[in-house]
């Protein structure tokens, strides 16, 4: 379980750094509100997608489970 948090945080921190480094609004001048920005995208990200995850893992589980008691 821990390896798959890892690895969403890990996929979380890559589409925030990118889309933080492509965003072609002016830079705030404070540090405070970049950090603040770049961890408030890092939570929305990892808040949809590990429910994306999960839910995909467990349908198909249920799927494979359902083939071999067949």
């Amino acid at each position: 379980m821990k390896k798959k948090i890892r690895n969403i945080a890990i996929l979380s921190s890559a589409l925030t750094t990118v889309g933080f480094l492509m965003d072609g609004d002016i830079k705030e001048p404070s540090m405070l509100m970049r950090f603040t920005e770049f961890f408030g995208m890092f939570i929305i990200l990892f808040i949809l997608i590990a429910p994306i995850y999960f839910f995909g893992q467990f349908l198909f589980k249920r799927m494979r489970a359902d083939k071999v008691s067949s």
